[in-house]
């Protein structure tokens, strides 16, 4: 159960693991809360593959009626666990669990608002001390929840994402962008919000491009949102007209690692992020704010690179180097792919939340 429709981290990961149930013979009753008369991204991905999601409407914060469809919709689907995600489902799930006496499983995956007000907080607590299991997509999300919360440390648990590994195709976006083979093409993928510091990156390469007249690259960033305009007039100031291209929403997130050189995440804060992982399974070198659960999955130079968040002086210094040494991009995105296929698997993901179900991990 999930209360966003996406796309994003969190979005992405329950339709991930809804799949990877699915093949392992469980059946999966996605819900969705929400506020929409129409399907939302979520809701169509579940139908695009296979699944019969259900819609339960929410009018406000507090909706007993919500409450009472929920639980209307598991009895009806005769669920024998329920796993939600995120704040407003941690706590309609709660609630409806106890009615129906299930199983509850809380996932939190890295929104700091949650804690903000006293009232989530004290939702919160609630929620957690009264299910099976709640858990953090991260350590650091885990640890933040731990203080804000004022729970004891064992209340929560850490579940790390996990991912298939997928197999893009480098051409078609390298071609779209007339690239030649010796153009380094630096990527990132996410919503053009504020806190995924897009506007740092272009700052950092803008800074380099005045510096390294001699180096031939390109930056493409994947995603939609609020923050395009002020991209846009930052590529417009910078000069970089020529060099960046804002690709919109992709779905085709493989061919567009594939066809990278250098993935880029320079967040101001993440949980445990998909599009990190997904360049680590694509083979693609990665550098990424040193914030949150990313160093969890890049704890050493080895297998990628973590630079201040905002910093764009550090980050353009750190990509300098990758930009000219084909090998060392190699070297550091193989290391950062065997990483991946160790650690954050799409299986490993779902054994871990079928043992907190209580179900048997295969």
């Amino acid at each position: 159960m999930l209360e966003t429709e996406g796309p994003g981290g969190a979005e992405v990961v329950v339709l991930h693991l809804a799949e990877e149930l699915r093949r392992m013979g469980y059946g999966v009753c996605p819900v969705v809360l929400t506020r929409a008369t129409s399907p939302g991204w979520l809701e169509r991905a579940y139908e695009q593959r296979g699944f019969a999601p259900e819609r339960v409407g929410i009018r406000g914060a507090i909706d007993w009626r919500c409450l009472r469809d929920t639980v209307r919709v598991l009895r009806r689907r005769r669920v024998t666990a329920v796993h939600s995600h995120e704040f407003g489902m941690a706590i309609y799930g709660t609630a409806a669990s106890r009615i129906i006496r299930r199983p509850h499983v809380i996932t939190m995956h890295g929104n700091m608002w949650m804690t903000n007000a006293l009232r989530r907080r004290a939702a919160l607590r609630w929620a957690f001390r009264n299910s099976a299991a709640s858990v953090a997509v991260s350590h650091d999300t885990q640890r933040h929840l731990v203080r804000a919360l004022g729970v004891r440390d064992s209340l929560i648990g850490t579940v790390w994402n996990g991912i298939p590994e997928r197999v893009g195709t480098r051409a078609p976006l390298r071609d779209a962008l007339r690239l030649g083979d010796d153009d380094v093409l630096i990527v990132a993928t996410g919503n053009l919000i504020e806190r995924k510091g897009h506007a740092t990156l272009l700052r950092s390469l803008a800074d380099i491009r005045d510096r390294h007249s001699d180096l031939e690259w390109h930056v493409a960033i994947a995603g939609e949102g609020v923050e395009r305009p002020a991209l846009e007039q930052l590529i417009a100031e910078r000069g970089l007209a020529d060099r960046a291209h804002l690709l919109g929403h992709r779905g085709d997130v493989p061919d567009v690692l594939a066809a990278s050189d250098i993935f880029v995440m320079p967040s101001i804060w993440e949980g445990l992020p998909l599009a990190v992982l997904e360049a680590m399974f694509a083979g693609t070198v990665v550098v990424a704010s040193d914030v949150s659960g990313i160093p969890e999955a890049i704890p050493t130079p080895e297998v990628g690179r973590l630079t201040p968040p905002g910093d764009a002086g550090a980050l353009a210094a750190t990509l300098l180097p990758l930009m000219r040494d084909a090998a060392l991009r190699r070297r550091l995105g193989e290391a950062g792919r065997a990483r991946a296929r160790e650690h954050f698997a799409v299986n490993q993901m779902a054994n871990a939340y079928l043992g907190l179900y209580g179900f048997s991990a295969t």
